[in-house]
């Protein structure tokens, strides 16, 4: 892993380090239960008495539901309790705000029980708690539904054909342009469009234009535990659910909605959590836990098998997009146009929005147009994964620039160069960005070694992109209390999918100047702290760091005060300085005052909130070495390397795997996965042997350079991370494999018949 930090260039090499403990390299303070399987999941709560659920799950894609007759469920010895869309309140066309958006209720709460119609395969019906799981499994089973059965709509293109059978009659097209609604039911449930100069004249003014389609399968995010909620709902009304989510605050919202009751009847105790990425914000198992719970009067305990969660949990979603591109003799972008379609799944949702703002985030475009929609079809409703709607459009973009590198016959990392976004650049949606990387960035990757290596051989090829994320701020809570012997309890509401413990924690203990290792993080249930949107959109080491700072800047002013009342000193003549208090005649560290405090006086409690809005955004550059089979079009990646700009690098460690794990995912992204339906809209590789992820055999080492341009809206320049790694990988792997077997692929994933397919076509 190398470094480069803007600041510490500027300073010299020979000057102290800026921090103490920010930029080391700690062990976090959860890694002796993981490492040791003692940390507590999702499935691994047992609450007395609990009973065992199971899902009856609809086998058709699209259908009507006529009736469902539960009674030979109901009948079965060991069975409790029964729950329909019946049981759930009907929440009409209630919009709800659940941190990252806005959502229509009678979707989610259809989504979780389906109420009139099944929208895809696996959709969820009843549910049953039972004393043991096979006898739920089994009661589930004799569920009846009868259905009438509708022809499915799967492609994006055909579902905005005006013929296609329509999903949800209460969807209509939302022209977010003049804010009108269309007055008939649509698939298309959202149209954006964004321009800026004059596009006819950009296209006029170049010389070389570009134009091309590409499409993109539907993936998952791959994580490796499944869901699981267990909810008890109490005698006195009090519901309590343990899961392994990304936002208990947002899943105490959801339950509270669909169940329509009081936010403060519902409390979330959030489990550690075995990979998210984004696909656990949503609940699908905490309502229905929570009916069964109530009717049979015991806590009751639901969990997704591995079909269940790829045939019914949100996935990325597929798209299809064109995008067209000029550029003048010298290699400038005069214009750039992109129209994208993005599959929403059984509800609208997709991440539209996202993807129109991040198609041409990397470059400088004069003139441009964006023109997005979001499209219903007969899959399981899309949720977030790591950077949303991002990697669909670099993979279009990027794979552009390349063919117009190859006409102007300029490299592509100088024209990327030539043409990068930086500060005072102005998006097409509107966005002016503030001090940012890119730049940096790639000349991290040009001045690299793997980047000057030779690469020899016979169907060989290196590729490079580009990828950006705008990152989220949002609100965070964090309390800190001082011990007697002068470490600290730190409470936060941001459940930790990679490390953030630790991250939060080191920008404390640096506002304090005390170590990290006498921090004491702890996540904790929803009655316990403020108010924390969701762990995504890389924004927890952002805005809960940003928190932690200010409990930290809290408890200077409190330990200031309290030592000049102990000392009998003016307080304008004590201060807190590197982690001590300074008064008159005296350098007291931290430890020392705490223990001294404790003993004289009430305890110390600090406090901090953020709702910033700063975060600055992030880039990233890879780079990447492969080699084709000619003969079965497999590509195996031989070297692969990383630079992005992470404003300030919390944990470099943290920092590595979070790029690392990106980029796996988009490698995977890029060349395997994807969601294969028939023509009936059911999915046939609902399974990890067929649903190709990578694996260790798959991937070289990930190399990283870890880029420092600090973030001017952050005490402590911090960017957020976890975005920016997946979206550069696939069209970085087509630009390699184009250099590689002189073939250009426009879908993904690129697959070794998809390979194939392009080489022998070429052959012909």
């Amino acid at each position: 892993m190398a470094t480069i930090d803007e600041t510490k260039s500027e300073a010299g090499s020979g000057d102290a380090p800026k921090y103490k403990v920010i930029g080391t390299r700690p062990i976090r303070h959860d890694g002796s239960d993981k490492v040791t399987g003692r940390a507590l999941y999702g499935a691994d709560i047992k609450v007395k008495g609990m009973l065992y659920g199971a899902t009856h799950r609809s086998p058709h894609a699209h259908a009507i539901i006529k009736s469902i007759d539960t009674s030979k469920a109901e009948a079965l010895p060991g069975v409790r309790a029964v729950a329909t869309s019946a049981d759930m309140p009907e929440p009409g066309d209630k919009i709800a705000e659940l941190g990252e958006g806005a959502v229509n209720l009678n979707h989610l709460s259809s989504n979780n029980l389906a109420r009139t119609k099944v929208l895809y395969k696996g959709h969820p019906i009843a549910a049953v708690a039972a004393d043991n799981i096979h006898i739920a499994q089994e009661a589930a089973s004799l569920i009846e539904v009868e259905y009438e059965v509708l022809p499915p709509v799967m492609d994006v293109l055909k579902a905005m054909e005006d013929d296609a059978p329509v999903l949800n009659p209460d969807v209509h097209t939302e022209e977010m342009a003049s804010g009108e609604t269309g007055d008939k039911p649509s698939n298309i449930a959202k149209h954006l469009v964004y321009e800026k100069g004059d596009i006819a004249k950009g296209f006029a003014d170049a010389k070389y234009v570009v134009e091309r389609e590409f499409r993109t399968a539907t993936v998952h995010q791959g994580y490796i535990e499944p869901h699981v909620a267990t909810a008890l709902w109490n005698n006195d009304g009090q519901i309590t659910v343990w899961t392994s989510t990304q936002g208990t605050f947002s899943v105490r919202q959801q339950v509270a909605e669909l169940l329509d009751v009081p936010l403060a009847r519902v409390k979330v105790v959030p489990m550690e959590i075995g990979g998210g990425f984004g696909g656990k914000i949503s609940v699908y198992l905490a309502p229905a836990a929570a009916v069964l719970s109530r009717k049979s009067g015991m806590p009751v305990q639901l969990v997704m098998d591995r079909a269940d969660v790829l045939q019914a949990t949100g996935p990325t979603p597929g798209s299809y997009i064109k995008v067209k591109m000029g550029a003048d003799a010298d290699g400038r972008i005069t214009a750039a146009e992109a129209w994208m379609a993005y599959e929403a799944g059984g509800y609208p949702g997709s991440p539209i929005g996202a993807g129109c703002m991040c198609v041409f985030s990397c470059y400088d475009v004069p003139n441009g147009r964006v023109e997005g929609y979001d499209v219903c079809v007969n899959k399981p409703r899309t949720n977030a994964y790591r950077a949303p709607g991002a990697t669909n459009a670099a993979f279009a973009t990027e794979t552009v620039v390349d063919e117009l590198c190859e006409q102007i016959g300029m490299a592509p990392i100088d024209f990327r160069l030539l043409n990068a976004s930086k500060e005072g650049t102005r998006r097409v949606d509107g966005v002016t960005y503030p001090r940012i990387g890119l730049v940096e960035t790639l000349e991290a990757i040009k001045n690299s070694e793997h980047f000057n290596s030779p690469l020899e051989g016979e169907n060989k090829g290196r590729g490079i992109a580009c990828g950006f994320w705008f990152n989220a701020g949002l609100k965070s809570a964090v309390t800190a209390t001082v011990n007697s012997d002068g470490s600290v309890g730190l409470l936060e509401g941001s459940t930790d999918i990679g490390g953030s413990r630790t991250a939060i924690a080191m920008q404390f203990a640096e506002t304090l100047g005390i170590a990290a290792e006498d921090i004491k993080p702890a996540v904790v249930d929803t009655d316990s702290v403020g108010y924390t949107d969701v762990t995504g959109g890389s924004r927890v080491t952002y805005a809960t760091g940003w928190a932690a700072y200010e409990a930290g800047k809290d408890l200077q002013r409190q330990i200031v005060a309290r030592a000049a009342e102990l000392w009998e000193v003016d307080p304008a003549s004590v201060s807190y300085e590197d982690g001590c208090v300074v008064g008159p005649d005296k350098r007291v560290p931290f430890k020392e005052i705490a223990i001294e405090l404790s003993t004289a006086g009430e305890p110390l409690v600090g406090r901090g909130v953020s709702n910033h809005n700063e975060p600055g955004g992030a880039f990233g550059a890879h780079v990447v070495d492969v080699e084709v089979d000619p003969d079965t079009g497999k590509v195996d990646i031989l070297r692969y390397t990383a630079a992005q700009d992470c404003g300030t690098a919390i944990h470099p460690a943290y920092v590595e795997g979070q790029i690392q794990g990106g980029a796996v995912q988009g490698i995977g992204w890029g060349l395997n996965e994807e969601y294969w339906y028939d023509t009936e809209g059911s999915m046939r590789n609902a399974n990890f042997l067929d649903y190709r992820i990578p694996t260790c055999y798959d991937l070289p080492m990930i190399e990283t350079i870890i880029v420092e341009v600090p973030n001017p809206g952050h005490p402590y320049g911090v960017r957020g991370v976890g975005e920016v790694p997946i979206v550069p990988p696939p069209a970085a792997l087509e630009a390699a494999i184009h250099e590689a077997v002189d073939v250009r692929l426009y879908e993904l994933p690129m697959s070794p018949p998809r390979v194939l397919h392009e080489l022998l076509k070429k052959q012909s």
